[in-house]
């Protein structure tokens, strides 16, 4: 689908570049930019030192004057642009951050987490919670360092032939229909009558290319490593602009406690990922 709203999440120390490369985006897809400046409210004290109260309501105003100038300087950024934008700030609380973030994404085709949220382990989840599992939007994750398109040459889109994989190509087809190449990448897929089917793969190329997409397929083998692993290298190995794949194709609850393929890409991203659910 055309992405034309973006959402860029931002904290108040997050750096200009991961607002321009927001910028940058919306330019080359013709998007509305919205901006969310985020920061998070300390908890408030307990036990001993609950008497500390006026230091933690001291803390809270230097909070909110922050964030109110850094969604000014955003605004003052983004003005001298030609894009269609808003920008908008919350001081949220951890109980419900991801429910706030989460009302602005539903308004979003597309979600963005640049290296100033990647950073701050707590914030990130919360974005993460909130656009996967509360808004049902996909996120693009920008490591730094990372070189992020819209219009990438070459995609690896993980498959499994789960419902969340098949979620992520159907919201990235516009994207693809873009590039040179998309390596359908498959690990240790067994064929069979059931979900992959006799030629594991065979059947999503052909939805694919009936989206005018250049379709490779490719099967490899794990040889004993984790799955992200042999994803992140093959994706070094094809050159790959971005990875396209499904979220928690396990339970969240599972992966969150044992790990898993979600959980590793999102914690070692190099290069930009697009996710969806």
């Amino acid at each position: 689908m055309p992405f034309k709203t973006i959402l860029t999440v931002t904290e108040v120390d997050s750096p200009d570049s991961d607002l321009q490369t927001a910028v940058d985006l919306c330019g080359q897809a013709g998007a509305h930019l919205s901006v969310l400046a985020v920061a998070m409210a300390p908890p408030p004290p307990m036990g001993e030192y609950a008497t500390v109260s006026a230091i933690w309501l001291e803390q809270r105003d230097r909070d909110r004057e922050k964030l109110k100038a850094s969604a000014n300087h955003t605004r003052e950024i983004v003005s001298r642009t030609d894009l269609s934008f808003a920008v908008d700030g919350i001081y949220a609380e951890a109980g419900t951050a991801d429910r706030e973030i989460g009302d602005r994404a539903l308004y979003a085709d597309l979600v963005l987490i640049g290296s100033g949220v990647l950073g701050q382990v707590d914030l990130k989840r919360q974005v993460i919670n909130g656009s996967l599992f509360q808004a049902m939007r996909p996120i693009m994750l920008i490591p730094t360092g990372s070189k992020p398109s819209l219009r990438p040459k070459t995609v690896l889109l993980a498959w499994d032939s789960r419902a969340e994989a098949a979620r992520a190509a159907r919201e990235a087809l516009e994207l693809m229909a873009k590039a040179t190449s998309v390596h359908v990448t498959l690990v240790d897929p067994e064929a069979g009558p059931g979900r992959s089917g006799e030629e594991p793969g065979a059947d999503v190329a052909a939805y694919l290319a009936r989206h005018g997409i250049n379709v490779t397929v490719d099967q490899l083998p794990s040889a004993g490593r984790p799955v992200a692993t042999v994803l992140q290298q093959h994706a070094v190995d094809i050159s790959a602009d971005m990875i396209i794949m499904g979220a928690y194709g396990h339970s969240r609850v599972r992966e969150l406690i044992f790990g898993g393929v979600t959980k590793t890409m999102l914690d070692e991203a190099t290069i930009p990922i697009l996710i969806a659910r």
